[in-house]
């Protein structure tokens, strides 16, 4: 089979899939739904990572270095001679790579679902929408320019509004579904307008000839981008902080984080698929897409190494007092995310510039298996016992034995603890902030012990702590809910060891990197401690963590509330944007425009009221309107003349 046969199925089997499902599926394949779209799935997985090895293997490596490979460009619209919005599929490193994790984990969460949504009434539906989630997310990582990224994008962002309000009979799915949209739409806004900049300054929508014009310093296009400016600002500078706004929104950075708790109302398994290795990653795959340019830029590269910062550090907070399990993962998720972030912009200052580079990629590759683990590990939970939340859990050990390891597995991999994935990549983002930024490597030193502590409290609070007595229960799942979560605790485990920077780094080389056994000491300590803090605590039911909270006094209840955040976008939309601008525009609305309309209508009425007698259908009436016209006419002529 052709190179460009097999790659256009990928997508496309997710596409057909959606639109089976969604015109036919509840009529016709409403209990074979799930099935279907899980043997679509099954084939892309395989497809996805037969194109990595012919990739990474065969055909991609010339000379040390992995070539962008062009499978399928077609010209869509044609706008001026230099700029059209084309259609096509890209293979380089990254997107490689994102196509094999965004087919493996979507599989596995449609695996899962095969037993966690039995019985749903709309479970044609269901697997319908994650069809469409997976070829929006596909779509995005292999396309070829700016514009088509951005079409996807959105696709991805309407998919994720219908799987988040999926329980559209409950009033907080419904809500949580308008929030991530909304959140999202204003985010999207910045990097509509960034592609904009981009577009009319490097007089291309396409990636690589974009990248090629702007990074070289004697190019037009970078002369008019960087000398050009906006209050002070260079326009490459206003251009890729508006790009990084849009990934900031989908990747739930501070202060556009507010729609990712919320969004824990969709199923469990969507949580899975919108927080492990798709969406919230999204942000982190566009600003590497556009590294190179980022590099190009100091500013740009500050905003997103210290925004990722404090959203790493601010989340891990807020999930250390959280109650409801899947809360406290989605705020694990906005950690781990802006670990990825600040990581890339570290990259810009290193001396090695690959390393923090290759180290969020790498810790993105890793992530998406330790935290699917978790969050269907959670399903599974909260399938058993009904329940999200830690007070109705503890002591689940022996009656969940599978999910119980499993847990424990992704719970080890992501505080760090070796030899388990996230132990690696980890480490390697760590050593290049020590590199390049001791502050942000101190910042992130203390979050990885603060991930460790609130993830173990997490595993302590519902398989241990205290016994929870439970007659008649069903077991832990059928097979298609345990066999998932062993297959992500193998991965889990083994990925680790994946030589990463021989497949995946900023310039396309293969570069070398040691494993540090002395650097990772501290970090493996700072996660020990964490573990061990949260095994006094939470090891045994005990007053202790009450005690403690209560010390902390208003830092703790301010964290709780998520630091009030949510409240403060209320307060600035009702009472400022509401009443400051909403209600003196309703009232221009009706008092001025409305009553302009209403005015000219009444006006019209009233004329025509006075001059209808004129058309009163008498003949000699008309002829004489006729004549004196005539004479009207005649008399201005002979003026004239």
């Amino acid at each position: 089979m052709p190179f460009s046969s097999y790659i256009l199925l990928i997508p496309l089997l997710p596409l057909l899939g959606f639109i089976v499902l969604g015109l036919f599926g509840k009529k016709h394949f409403n209990t074979s739904a799930g099935n279907i779209a899980t043997l679509f799935l099954l084939i892309s997985t395989a497809l996805s990572l037969y194109a990595a090895y012919q990739y990474f293997f065969v055909i991609g490596l010339t000379d040390g270095r992995y070539d962008t490979i062009k499978v399928f460009d077609y010209s869509w619209l044609v706008f001026t001679e230099n700029i059209a919005i084309n259609i096509g599929f890209v293979l380089d490193p990254i997107s490689v790579m994102m196509l094999v994790v965004v087919t493996f984990v979507s599989f596995i969460v449609h695996l899962f679902s095969l037993g966690y949504m039995k019985g749903e009434e709309r479970f044609a539906t269901y697997y319908a929408f994650l069809q469409l989630f997976t070829f929006s997310m596909l779509g995005l990582v292999i396309s070829t320019n700016i514009f088509q990224i951005y079409m996807f994008w959105e696709l991805v962002g309407v998919s994720s509004y219908l799987l988040i309000g999926y329980y559209f009979q409950k009033p907080s799915a419904v809500a949580a579904s308008k929030k991530a949209f909304i959140v999202t739409r204003f985010a999207d806004l910045g990097f509509l307008i960034g592609i904009l900049i981009f577009a009319f300054q490097g007089n291309t929508l396409e990636f690589d000839v974009l990248i090629a014009r702007l990074t070289n310093i004697q190019s037009p296009e970078y002369l008019s981008i960087t000398s050009a400016g906006f209050m002070g600002v260079s326009l490459l500078t206003w251009a890729l902080t508006l790009v990084f706004i849009g990934g900031a929104g989908k990747s739930a950075m501070f202060p556009l984080h507010v729609w990712l708790p919320d969004a824990m109302e969709g199923p469990t398994p969507v949580s899975a698929l919108i927080h492990a290795a798709t969406m919230v990653v999204a942000g982190v795959y566009l600003v590497a897409r556009l590294f190179p340019l980022f590099q190009l830029d100091v500013i740009a590269l500050n905003i997103v190494t210290y925004v990722g910062l404090l959203s790493a550090l601010f989340a891990a907070i807020i999930a250390c007092t959280q109650t409801d399990i899947k809360r406290v993962l989605a705020y694990s998720t906005m950690s781990q995310i802006g670990y990825m972030m600040f990581a890339l912009g570290i990259s810009g200052e290193s001396e090695e510039m690959s390393l923090g580079y290759t180290a969020s990629m790498f810790h993105l590759f890793t992530h998406a298996f330790f935290k699917s683990l978790l969050f269907l590990g959670a399903g599974a939970v909260i399938h058993f016992i009904h329940s999200n939340e830690m007070k109705d859990m503890g002591g689940l050990k022996k009656y969940m034995p599978i999910t119980h390891f499993t847990f424990l597995i992704a719970c080890l991999a992501i505080s760090g603890i070796p030899p388990f994935a996230g132990f690696f990549s980890k480490e390697e983002i760590l050593l290049a902030a020590y590199q390049s930024n001791k502050l942000v490597y101190t910042v992130a030193l203390i979050t990885s012990g603060i991930t460790a502590f609130y993830m173990f409290r997490l595993y302590f609070s519902i398989f241990w702590n205290k016994e929870t007595q439970i007659e008649n229960h069903h077991g832990e799942g059928a097979w298609n809910m345990k066999l998932p979560l062993i297959i992500l605790g193998v991965c889990s485990v083994l990925v680790g060891f994946i030589p990463f920077s021989n497949f995946v780094t900023a310039n396309g080389e293969i570069f070398d990197t040691s494993f540090h056994i002395l650097f990772s000491i501290t970090p493996i300590l700072f996660a020990v401690a964490g573990i061990i803090i949260a095994t006094w605590y939470f090891r045994f039911e005990n007053e202790c963590p009450e005690k403690h909270s209560k010390k902390f006094g208003a830092f703790f209840k301010v964290a709780k509330k998520k630091f009030y955040i949510d409240e403060l976008y209320l307060f600035i939309t009702k009472k400022i944007l509401f009443n400051l601008i909403g209600r003196p525009s309703a009232w221009v609305d009706k008092n001025v425009i409305d009553a302009g309309v209403i005015g000219s209508a009444r006006v019209t009425g009233l004329l025509s009221e006075k001059i209808k007698g004129v058309q009163s259908g008498k003949v000699q009436d008309y002829t004489i309107y006729f004549f004196v016209g005539i004479i009207s006419l005649a008399i201005v002529f002979l003026y004239i003349w």
